[in-house]
């Protein structure tokens, strides 16, 4: 199945999974959701749920890519994480924006997917695909519910959002919660490692590399709650707990 966006003349080979997803990752650019929450998509696949990975662009042109490398080192990490489903809206790379026909484009993709939990980009950064990428996945997800629309699909509302970290700002702010990915951090970065133009080619390899950096992150927010590697993520919302056993037990 190939979803159409309209007046942007664009067509995409995103592919519906026949069952739908538990949890999608929306990313500006292919390694995003590597960066930010790879970790939790397989701590979530150990819990028997459906995850999968929704990329805005393709990411090119970088100094070292194409879009064809970009492609082959998506596929790869794909494998890596093995995913139950992973798409590409087609939107354009560092010009992507919140307008209408995109956020029409990224309704109808939740429509046709129907993941009940979204995790999308933190809504603070320098660069602006990724700002507009987090707006742009607030009013999708609410779009996705109406009715009397010529939109593909079902109405349809995720009911969680979660916010990722793949920051380019050196803020530190605080999240809603975090992750427990100890037992995954390797293939996080193993998937990260794929994308070679991104962060091996042209790089010094001098100490600290970018992958250094993510290495680093990933161990002080798992310091931060008591364990060995974590992934924050922040919540516009209050989170629900069924009691205080709730910490207790972690």
């Amino acid at each position: 199945m190939v979803l159409r966006l309209g007046s942007l003349g664009k067509v995409c080979n995103v592919v519906i999974p026949e069952r739908p997803l538990d949890v999608l990752a929306i990313a500006p650019h292919p390694d995003d959701a590597e960066i930010g929450v790879a970790g939790t998509l397989l701590a979530c696949q150990a819990q028997g749920l459906r995850v999968g990975i929704l990329d805005l662009t393709d990411g090119e042109p970088t100094p070292f890519g194409s879009p064809e490398l970009r492609a082959r080192e998506t596929a790869a990490a794909t494998q890596v994480l093995g995913l139950d489903w992973r798409g590409n809206l087609g939107l354009p790379n560092r010009s992507l924006e919140h307008t209408l026909e995109a956020r029409r484009a990224l309704a109808g993709a939740l429509r046709r997917l129907r993941p009940r939990m979204l995790l999308a980009p933190y809504w603070e950064d320098s660069h602006p695909d990724h700002v507009a990428a987090s707006s742009l996945c607030d009013a999708a997800r609410f779009w996705a519910k109406l009715t009397r629309t010529d939109m593909p699909g079902t109405p349809h509302f995720p009911a969680k959002i979660f916010y990722y970290w793949s920051i380019h700002l050196r803020i530190h702010p605080a999240p809603a919660c975090v992750v427990d990915i100890s037992g995954w951090i390797d293939r996080k970065m193993e998937s990260i490692r794929c994308y070679e133009s991104q962060f091996l080619l042209g790089r010094s390899p001098d100490f600290p590399t970018p992958l250094d950096d993510i290495y680093d992150r990933a161990r002080y927010w798992g310091w931060a709650i008591g364990r060995k590697f974590g992934e924050p993520l922040a919540s516009r919302e209050p989170l629900r707990a069924t009691g205080l056993k709730d910490w207790l037990d972690g």
